[in-house]
């Protein structure tokens, strides 16, 4: 197979297919919609063809006849084309009309199902196609025709008798005629209705009403959207679920470094927001670094970054931190990324800052017959002095460090965090970096910061932070972005 015909599902990234996903993964090249999520595209590795072959209203980018030219064309070389398109291909997606091409042309090719518009975005918006006692079935109908023009391929006048749900794809520019056609075929003016605008995206917004009303209601909103129609419409207020969310309408900018950035982006979004991952700064492991762990009784773990590369540093193999080596981590993240790599922290500070693992090295060392000799810190290049320096208050002699890593400034986009309602700082030189990129304008930013140390920093350079986590972790981090949308909401 050299050619698939791929959809891309309804809007939001996370419900393409496992195929979907795998095939864009090693694409060679990417024709894609507009419709089509640029976090799919994205999925294709760097040095993919990507090839904009979007439809806009009055605007082609390429008309259909020339996506299939291309279709032929780069199936002919052999390459792994993956042909991207919103919803489902031959759901309103003329994917049939592209495979008849190539088909024509013999070039093999592949159809890969994606999840339609039109049952995904009613179920976003909290409306069912079909529901015990109100509709038994529904009917799909472009909404694109205009029921006035002088001929027509759609029997308004039937779908009208035909009763159940009616869901209309596109088509917010012809609802009125759409509409009045509807009534005039027998539909009850009062039938429950509603307009879905970039449904399963965190920019969900919906409008409800009637068949005669929900015409002018909707007047202001752009494609893409669906229209329900059908007694099912009414359920909205009863099982609405995608806009009770928490973040639901916040735009939050995330500028972790870029490979970790993910999974608090992924829980935002289960959130709800919209995620702007505009990272602002990049880690640079630091090579060959090589230690005897034997050579220490303390060994003390800064930040998540450092386990991975603790473990690289002593062999790759955690039995050299034999018992009589007490590890001790900053903050319950960093703990929970040692258990990741096989080691369970023997004391883990609740402050994911250096004064708070002195005071829970000072309450162990309290129950100990004696001290520890020797102690290394394992970190960042640029880490504090405040763990090494006070370590000696615990009894230790002495105290080395070791940096694994350094943390590079990578220019994040000023216009993406712009954009945000919020701004994710997870560290320290998180900050320095978007200042940097900002300059002055990093005052008007709303930030949310992981900990003292970062808000701190926040502080000294002029940047609001608006909510402080109250666990120094990840999940702090996103439980404190939910407390600062309450609040930005309550001052809107």
């Amino acid at each position: 197979m050299t050619v698939y015909l791929v959809g891309a599902g309804p809007g939001d990234p996370r419900l393409i297919t496992v195929r979907g996903r795998e095939l864009l993964e090693r694409a060679d090249v990417v024709i894609y919609d507009r419709l089509a999520a640029p976090e799919l595209v994205a999925l294709a590795p760097a040095s993919a063809l990507r090839i904009d072959a979007g439809k806009r209203p009055d605007h082609h980018v390429l008309r259909q006849e020339a996506t299939n030219e291309l279709l032929v064309e780069h199936g002919r070389t052999g390459a792994t084309v993956v042909r991207l398109k919103g919803g489902d291909p031959f759901v309103f997606g003329r994917g049939s009309e592209e495979a008849q091409a190539l088909r024509e042309a013999g070039v093999a090719y592949e159809v890969v199902p994606g999840i339609t518009s039109a049952i995904a975005v009613p179920a976003y918006a909290g409306i069912p196609v079909t529901h015990r006692g109100l509709a038994t079935h529904f009917t799909v109908v472009t909404g694109h025709e205009d029921p006035e023009k002088g001929t027509r391929d759609v029997d308004w006048a039937a779908l009208a008798a035909a009763g159940g749900t009616l869901v209309l794809l596109m088509g917010v520019r012809g609802l009125p005629a759409i509409s009045r056609a509807l009534v005039a075929g027998g539909r009850a003016a009062d039938t429950p209705a509603a307009v879905i605008a970039s449904g399963t995206t965190a920019r969900q917004h919906v409008v409800s009403g009637t068949l005669g009303t929900i015409a002018a209601l909707a007047a202001d909103v752009a494609n893409p959207a669906i229209t329900v129609v059908g007694e099912v419409a009414a359920l909205r207020d009863a099982i609405a679920w995608a806009e009770t969310r928490p973040l639901h309408g916040v735009t939050v900018a995330v500028t972790r470094a870029r490979p970790q950035a993910s999974k608090l982006s992924a829980h935002l979004r289960d959130l709800g927001a919209t995620v702007l991952e505009t990272s602002a700064i990049r880690i640079e492991t630091i090579a060959d670094v090589k230690i005897d762990p034997t050579s220490y009784e303390l060994i003390c773990v800064s930040s998540p970054n450092t386990p991975r590369l603790l473990v690289d540093a002593i062999g790759g193999d955690v039995r050299q931190l034999d018992r009589h080596v007490t590890v001790a981590a900053i903050g319950p993240g960093t703990a929970r990324a040692l258990r990741e790599v096989g080691i369970v922290a023997d004391v883990v500070a609740e402050t994911a800052v250096a004064e708070g693992l002195l005071r829970s090295l000072r309450e162990l060392r309290a129950t100990r017959a004696t001290g520890w000799r020797t102690a290394l810190v394992v970190g960042a290049e640029e880490s504090r002095e405040t763990l090494a320096a006070g370590l000696a208050a615990v009894g230790v002699d002495t105290v080395e460090r070791l940096a694994v890593y350094r943390t590079l400034v990578e220019p994040a986009s000023a216009v993406e965090l712009a954009a945000a309602d919020l701004v994710t700082f997870s560290s320290a030189s998180t900050v320095r970096s978007v200042v940097e990129t900002l300059g002055d304008m990093a005052t008007t930013l709303r930030g949310v910061s992981i900990g003292p140390i970062t808000s701190a920093e926040a502080a000294a350079r002029g940047v609001t932070i608006v909510r402080e986590a109250d666990t120094h972790d990840l999940a702090g981090l996103a439980d404190a972005v939910v407390a600062a949308a309450r609040e930005l909401r309550g001052n809107r």
